[in-house]
């Protein structure tokens, strides 16, 4: 059943719930689009000073990294200004399967992983790979840190060594005194993101980085852009679509969020809430499968007893003393993302019930050198996310939503709630989210790529994307739910995407590839090799 079906069904949100959207001056509106044109005049006479990167010891020598100037707020731009992270790797020109062939150069080609809180600045390291060499021929592989992340004037909303809490519990029904506790959190987290940014908060949201992005494209010397952005990178892609047409040379969107107004973002949360409960039940049936390897159960239902039976141990003894139920569940969650993660997370659980917690821990375990950039990558996705819309105040909306749709979709639901609940009780303004949109021949023609069961960015994301893109193609991977299809292990997908994006090529409508091969159902070794671009993780 489709997302939206799953809480609509119960009871339609009510849109006088939502805190109103503050109406956008039309004269701040004509300011930031003319203080976007003086912040790219500018950065296109700067340019931007490539050199070795900071960490340059671990890193191929053809990675090398800059930044890029852009104003804290486009209605003032000059004003307050903060630095972009960006890396680079130089298109080889080389023909991987003729060497003495030279390949025309085609110039930037700039890629957003998504997030909101992700970082593309190692991006350009995926010309190593096989999948990305003719890609890698043509273009010059660009990746950057968006405002916020990373070394890109970062966010924080809590000390780092008090970010992560586990073992944590993750109810799937929660109790009353659950949820105060929960408020409570949300309150402190959106508060302790006034305290450390102060009144630059308001600025960290997607209309910015859509300018940011224009301000790159004159950075890098491209008279017209050629962008990949996947997950929410395909949002704030569509955002300077419709705000820039003519700017655009080329776009993918990979894996794309619903880009209608009413859908962001607490309505997309809950149809993501859904998606993520089909996926879950297609892994189940994955693992039933293969009981024969895992011993978990013959049918998704006895692989979900199993599952409840590992939550239940290890509420009363943590794995390790790290893992409880929160962080089993932030495991196999990720296996609702990416298929090729099945094996390891059900090699995991069987192990755990069978007397070997190890697997568990390693997988699942919170890392404390890890906690500075998971901080900030959750300070970014709260920031960007509460910014960019109106989102009920009132906590009965959430709770009569979400439990309405809990009821149906238990696994990721009040997770999901707790992620972004801080926008509840977000102080500031919120944009008025854009009506993404274009005409017939506004834009050039634009690549939708998309997994039928994708959980993360939900199928009808794409639907919608593609009906307000005029002339944008949508090609699908069929009965698949992997989020993020381009340059992976599926030779179709890939196909498309090199015609578009080295020839201009197209296919017509109705265009799509079956699945990849399922994952073999055990535990393979982890590549040392740079992985393929992945869609942000931050975005549930």
């Amino acid at each position: 059943m489709r997302a939206a079906l799953l809480y609509s069904a119960a009871g339609s949100l009510l849109l006088s719930a939502l805190t109103a959207a503050p109406d956008t001056d039309g004269a701040r509106a004509t300011a930031e689009l003319r203080g976007t044109a003086v912040a790219a005049a500018r950065a296109k006479a700067a340019g931007i000073d490539f050199g070795p990167c900071p960490d340059a010891q671990d890193l191929p020598g053809s990675m090398r990294c800059g930044t890029v100037t852009v104003p804290l707020d486009y209605a003032q731009p000059d004003g307050t200004q903060i630095e972009l992270a960006v890396g680079r790797a130089r298109a080889t020109q080389k023909d991987p399967h003729n060497s003495k062939r030279k390949v025309r150069r085609q110039g930037a080609l700039v890629y957003n992983p998504g997030g909101p809180g992700a970082s593309g600045l190692y991006f350009p390291l995926v010309g190593l790979l096989p999948e990305w060499k003719r890609l890698a021929a043509a273009y010059d592989l660009v990746g950057y840190a968006p405002r916020g992340v990373g070394r890109s004037a970062p966010l924080s909303c809590e000390d780092p060594k008090q970010f992560f809490k586990g073992p944590t519990q993750s109810p799937t029904h929660p109790s009353e005194s659950y949820k105060k506790e929960r408020i409570a959190q949300a309150k402190a987290y959106a508060r302790g993101c006034v305290e450390r940014a102060g009144g630059a908060l308001r600025h960290y949201h997607s209309l910015n980085n859509a300018r940011d992005l224009d301000v790159l494209r004159a950075a890098l010397g491209e008279e017209r852009l050629t962008f990949m952005g996947s997950s929410y990178g395909t949002y704030f892609g569509a955002l300077y679509a419709t705000l820039f047409p003519a700017r655009v040379r080329r776009m993918v969107f990979d894996s794309a969020v619903d880009p209608d107004p009413a859908q962001i973002w607490y309505r997309n949360n809950l149809d993501q809430s859904a998606a993520f409960e089909d996926r879950w039940r297609d892994f189940r049936k994955w693992i039933a499968r293969h009981h024969d390897v895992y011993g978990l159960g013959r049918t998704a239902r006895e692989v979900r007893r199993s599952y409840e039976r590992a939550r239940a141990r290890l509420a009363v003894e943590p794995a390790g003393g790290k893992v409880g139920p929160g962080q089993l569940q932030g495991a196999l969650l990720q296996a609702g993302y990416y298929d090729d993660q099945w094996p390891h997370r059900a090699h995991a659980l069987s192990a755990y019930l069978k007397g070997d917690p190890g697997p568990l821990v390693e997988q699942a375990a919170q890392h404390p050198e890890a906690a500075v950039e998971a901080e900030n990558s959750r300070a970014v996705y709260v920031a960007v996310e509460c910014n960019d819309a109106p989102w009920p105040t009132d906590w009965e909306v959430w709770d009569r939503d979400n439990t309405r749709l809990a009821r149906v979709a238990p696994f990721e639901t009040w997770d999901n709630v707790w992620t972004n609940l801080p926008c509840a009780y977000w102080e500031g303004p919120r944009q008025r989210p854009l009506d993404v949109g274009t005409g017939p021949g506004e834009l050039p023609p634009t690549l939708i790529l998309a997994a039928e069961r994708d959980a993360a960015t939900p199928y009808d994301g794409a639907l919608e994307l593609h009906r307000r893109l005029a002339g944008s193609v949508l090609v699908k991977e069929r009965d698949a739910g992997t989020h993020g299809l381009a340059g992976g292990t599926n030779a179709c997908v890939n196909g498309y995407m090199e015609a578009y994006l080295l020839e201009g090529r197209l296919p017509g409508r109705g265009a799509d590839c079956a699945a990849r091969p399922e994952p073999k159902p055990r535990p393979q070794p982890r590549s040392t090799a740079p992985e393929k671009p992945r869609a942000g993780r931050p975005l549930r």
